[in-house]
């Protein structure tokens, strides 16, 4: 076997699932990395739950850098001077601040879970203070409940796009009758739909109903109204021969239904207010799954994971052509079922985000091997990771006792006292400059070390924080934001809005009336989104005029160019596209349907407002290959969606910096009020000097990184701040040496 071919089949590879809102990371899913990184399965150390190491076995070392006080904030405020950290690490993650997070950081009073098999997929039982941190925990308390706990109330129905009598926009809309009061005893029904688009939109063609029981009561092939424009046979399983000798319409359905439900029935489904809006139906008592099962932010988990992960069943197979709609509407109620029997802390204890982590890892890592050449595929047997199933390797001690059993000492460097047990060779330093040899020379002795580089107290108070934050948040919200004119005076502003809409999600739009001819300030909730006007709206005639579309010229935007591009050409966004002009009603099944023509196509995230939940008309595509990518950009400009026309670029916040970029473009102005000193003139000496010595950090990191041997994983973490002027969320960067080239100096 050529040499070649050998060192690539013994280099140790990371894979992590990080896009879109998967992007944060606790303490202990960090601590979990670490463990089996520096433990591995010799000593029954399990794979952590957010994602692999393949062939943990051939790692060099591992060596984690950290920078205390520094948050995400400090690394995008400083991000062009940063310049060897975002050209090397293409896995990054936010990080949930710690009190004491050197201490958590080497095990000082963590406590890894042990492993519980529910019916399904393995989970991981949390303690009972993360439990409590669980949304599923949050929303509905600890104890068992009856099912009038979790029908969703009148405002619920109407935030979540449920039809509501009354309402002039579900006229014409049938009521299922079903008007007694629910009690906890009141009947369970399941219920599911499959649709087609017809020229009037989603038109039901098959609907399932079952009882509590799970028997079918309604199981029918419904002929549309419209003519159909597209049968999606991928998802609905129906095709044009099955529905020519139909003759049952809506309104036989209809009927049907108020015939067979009881007057306290309540409705179970998965995102039923599709299936409800294409029977044409209201009905006031509704349990959705989707919501149940509930997420953070706006996120919620599919059918086919929670039958998988709850009930330990498969849905929705790839054999399959097309969905079961009975299938569906018995899963969504037995899942209902589930919830209602075991209580809101025993489902929280399955921690289903962890599961789904684990899950859609060894999805992407199945790709991935899948792209290899047959001669470098690893075998399954020797160098496959553990399967969840596997009992984790339980800790009462620190992680610092559980490497010296193993015979390792880890070697802590830095400027503060980092272990006073003994277990580790920790050497105190008075500069960086210090630390940085003492790493050179030690770093290859070691198979762990911590090495801590520290700007200093005076370049990291409270007070610095407050005004970079401010600064910070000024800068982002000039990069979202354009103006364009000028416009004749009687201009039509929703034209405006409009044209301007096509390139993405408005915040906000305002006339400015203090120029000689009117202009529109525009801003945006994404980067790409402002950019993309730049580039194709400067010059073009809207409204009537020939318009200028610029941002906003300030002293802190005279980079903004160069800012753009770095990001655009960051190792994060390879392989990333955004895609901009999707209709409203588009459907995130539409658009897995519509773009699985392209090549090499791993990831779609359609971003929603973390608010009301809905999708914000445009989403985020990530290949497997960059030149699949650049080839995706020429075919998706000008693509027709739904009467749509798509508009498209290259990403440059797609991973963890998009959910930040929305939490501080929709944080409360008072906020920043509050944290803004009017001595702001200390700020830019102070920001130069801070600059210079950020610059000579990143070099200090990057001649540490080029020490270090191939196969060495290497995790630099800006831990995040907790102070009187509030939170700031931690990031952490990671990558392993040589893996794919990825880490190249």
């Amino acid at each position: 076997m050529p040499k070649a071919l050998q060192h690539q089949e013994k280099a140790s590879c990371l894979s992590a699932a990080l896009f879109g809102e998967d992007c944060e990371i606790s303490r202990d899913q960090l601590y979990e990395l670490l463990k089996f990184a520096a433990l591995g399965k010799c000593h029954n150390a399990s794979q952590p739950s957010w994602c692999r190491i393949y062939r943990q076995s051939h790692l060099a070392g591992v060596v984690v850098i950290v920078l205390p006080e520094m948050s995400q904030l400090h690394f995008y405020q400083f991000y062009l001077q940063f310049k060897h950290l975002r050209k090397v690490f293409r896995h990054r993650f936010t990080l949930t601040p710690s009190a004491n997070f050197l201490a958590s950081l080497y095990g000082e009073g963590a406590n890894p879970k042990p492993q519980n098999t529910a019916q399904g997929l393995t989970s991981t039982i949390s303690k009972s203070s993360d439990l409590q941190c669980d949304p599923i925990f949050q929303k509905y308390g600890g104890k068992k409940r009856g099912l009038t706990s979790y029908i969703l109330t009148s405002e619920e129905l109407n935030k979540y796009d449920y039809p509501i009598k009354g309402s002039t926009r579900w006229k014409g809309y049938v009521c299922t009758g079903c008007d007694k009061q629910r009690t906890d005893s009141s009947p369970l029904f399941g219920l599911d739909c499959e649709m087609c688009l017809t020229a009037k939109g989603n038109e039901v063609t098959y609907v399932s109903l079952v009882d509590a029981r799970g028997q079918c009561l309604l199981n029918e092939l419904v002929k549309p109204q419209s003519e159909v424009v597209n049968y999606r046979t991928s998802f609905s399983g129906i095709t044009e021969e099955m529905l020519l000798p139909v003759k049952t319409s809506l309104s036989d359905i209809q009927t049907r239904l108020k015939k067979i439900l009881p007057r306290d029935a309540v409705l179970v489904g998965h995102s039923l207010n599709n299936d409800l809006q294409a029977l044409e139906m209201i009905h006031p008592s509704v349990i959705d799954t989707s919501l149940l099962f509930a997420r953070t932010g706006s996120r919620r988990f599919k059918l086919k994971f929670l039958a998988k992960a709850v009930l330990g069943k498969e849905i929705q197979c790839e054999e399959m052509v097309g969905h079961d709609p009975a299938e569906d509407a018995r899963t969504a109620l037995e899942l209902a079922q589930f919830f209602i029997e075991q209580g809101p802390a025993k489902v929280a204890e399955l921690n289903l985000e962890m599961v789904l982590r684990a899950e859609n890892l060894a999805e992407v890592s199945k790709k991935k091997d899948a792209l290899q050449p047959q001669g470098c595929r690893v075998q399954q047997q020797s160098n496959e990771p553990p399967h969840l199933s596997k009992p984790c390797f339980l800790l009462s001690a620190s992680f610092l006792e559980c490497l010296k059993v193993t015979g390792q000492k880890p070697l802590l460097l830095g400027r503060q006292e980092l272990d006073s047990s003994g277990l580790c060779q920790s050497n105190l330093s008075t500069s960086n400059k210090q630390i940085l040899q003492k790493a050179l020379e030690d770093v290859p002795l070691s198979t762990f070390s911590i090495i801590q580089f520290s700007l200093g107290p005076e370049n990291l108070s409270s007070r610095l924080l407050a005004e970079l934050c401010e600064k910070v948040g000024s800068k982002l919200t000039d990069m979202l934001t354009i103006y364009a004119g000028p416009f004749e005076e009687n201009f039509c502003l929703k034209s405006v809005k409009k044209k301007f809409g096509k390139c993405g999600p408005i915040q906000s739009l305002t006339v400015v009336t203090e120029t000689y001819q009117p202009y529109v300030c525009i801003q945006y909730e994404v980067l790409e989104a402002a950019q993309l006007a730049v580039e194709s709206l400067n010059g073009a005639e809207v409204a009537g005029s020939c318009i200028k579309v610029q941002r906003p010229v300030t002293a802190a935007m005279l980079d903004c160019d160069v800012l753009i591009k770095e990001l655009e050409l960051d190792v994060e966004n390879e392989g990333v596209i955004y895609v901009a002009g999707l209709k409203r009603s588009i459907t995130e099944k539409d658009l897995q349907e519509e773009f699985s023509q392209l090549k090499d196509l791993e990831m779609l995230f359609l971003p929603k407002d973390l608010q009301s939940a809905k999708h914000r008309n445009c989403c985020f595509l990530k290949f497997q290959k960059s030149q699949s990518a650049v080839d995706a950009l020429e075919v998706i400009n000008g693509w027709t969606m739904k009467g749509g026309k798509l508009r498209s670029r290259n990403a440059l916040a797609s991973g963890h910096l998009w959910r930040w970029i929305w939490q501080m473009n929709h944080s409360n102005g008072k906020q920043r009020g509050n944290i803004f000193y009017k001595k702001m003139q200390q700020l830019p000496d102070c920001e130069q000097d801070l600059k210079k010595k950020v610059k000579k950090l990143d070099n200090h990191i990057q001649k540490l990184y080029r020490s270090l041997q191939n196969n060495t994983l290497c995790v630099v973490l800006f831990p995040g701040v907790n102070s009187t002027y509030g939170s700031q969320s931690g990031l952490g960067l990671m990558g392993i040496k040589g893996d794919r080239g990825r880490s190249a100096c």
